[in-house]
């Protein structure tokens, strides 16, 4: 049974598919995408499947499970990657690891929702959740490091995070007595004790905003903080404590350095990207509005001064908007912003294909 619809799949190959660039998906009996693959070559990536030997290659399993496949043609191989992409996020096939390209590479600051937000970092982000996303980052543990000290400047909690909060203004805690069952970081004055009813909401949420507009580039509070600190220290000749605060402000100040550099990386993937249809393909070729590494319009290249003139609106509403961004990026789009990373770190010379807003009109 297994060889017959493995035999099948590879005659429909053979018959129909093309070296085009596209996307294919491997489905098993009952329909399940299994798993979804793109090349700049369907056919011949296709046929590499079925030269893989089971049960030792991933391929081979993949094909033994599978009952049928399909494939799609896309106009480059840059929008097969996205097509590729988009159908991962719809179908969640259990053979695909999600953005295996480079995510091992990259860590993010995750700033959680909720009553009490919390700061951490994390590897992956997950497009179902509501937190917000700064990154991509490189090194995590030193990246770690930085934000626990921006954790124990403010006083933002680090526990777990179904960790039931308990605020000063919530009634039953109003006049309640602070208690620290197992919480040495308020002990030791790191923590402001969501948790324990040490705070009130709005206090705390103070100072999440404080970390938000840290993170943005906005202001310094956490090392201005840290500096007085360190200068009251020397003054009081603490010189060990003073010593240990100069290390903290300088993890800050490093952590801070990379957000400025990663919003100048991100802000530099801001362009109108225009790419050529592959094997002559008649009306083909594509034209993408990048934003902040997402691309946030897509079209036909113009062929006329109507359809030049709407890509030079459409591009100079998306790229001229002067509204200041900062560093954090929606969960649901952090994928995509690897992606055109990675795309254009592997293919720098495809930045020449590039326009900025006012000349959109020059890339049709």
């Amino acid at each position: 049974m297994v060889e017959a619809r493995r035999d099948a799949m590879l005659a429909s190959i053979k018959d129909s598919a093309r070296d085009l660039p596209g996307t294919y998906r491997l489905l098993a009996e009952d329909g399940e995408v299994l798993y979804v693959g793109k090349s700049k070559g369907v056919r011949g990536r296709l046929l590499t499947h079925f030269r893989a030997e089971y049960p030792r290659d991933k391929s081979a399993r993949i094909i033994a499970e599978s009952a049928s496949v399909s494939w799609d043609y896309e106009p480059s191989e840059f929008a097969a990657s996205l097509a590729e992409l988009r159908l991962i996020k719809r179908f969640r096939p259990r053979y695909n690891v999600m953005m295996k390209r480079d995510a091992r590479h990259y860590a993010f600051i995750r700033l959680t929702a909720g009553p009490a937000p919390k700061l951490h970092v994390v590897r992956t982000a997950h497009g179902a959740d509501r937190s917000t996303y700064y990154g991509p980052f490189h090194g995590a543990q030193q990246l770690g490091v930085a934000v626990r000290e921006l954790n124990d400047a403010l006083g933002l909690r680090d526990c777990s995070l179904d960790t039931r909060m308990h605020f000063a203004d919530q009634p039953e805690f109003a006049v309640a007595e602070a208690r620290t069952p197992g919480c040495i970081r308020f002990e030791i004055g790191r923590c402001a004790g969501p948790c324990i009813a040490a705070v009130s909401q709005a206090a705390y949420e103070d100072r999440v905003s404080t970390a938000r507009a840290f993170l943005a580039g906005e202001q310094d509070t956490p090392i201005r903080v840290l500096r007085a600190a360190m200068e009251e220290s020397s003054a009081r000749l603490e010189f060990e404590r003073a010593a240990a605060l100069r290390d903290k402000v300088a993890r800050l100040e490093s952590l801070q350095d990379q957000f400025s550099r990663l919003r100048f990386a991100v802000e530099s993937l801001s362009f109108v990207y225009t790419v050529p249809g592959a094997g002559g393909e008649a009306g083909a070729d594509r034209a993408y509005v990048i934003h902040r590494g997402r691309v946030r319009h897509e079209c036909a290249v113009p062929r006329d001064a109507a359809a030049q003139a709407a890509l030079t609106a459409k591009a100079e509403s998306i790229l001229g908007n002067r509204a200041r961004e900062n560093g954090s990026v929606p969960a649901h789009e952090i994928d995509e912003l690897l992606l055109l990373a990675s795309w254009f770190r592997q293919h720098p010379s495809e930045l020449e294909r590039t326009a900025r807003a006012k000349a959109a009109r020059d890339a049709a």
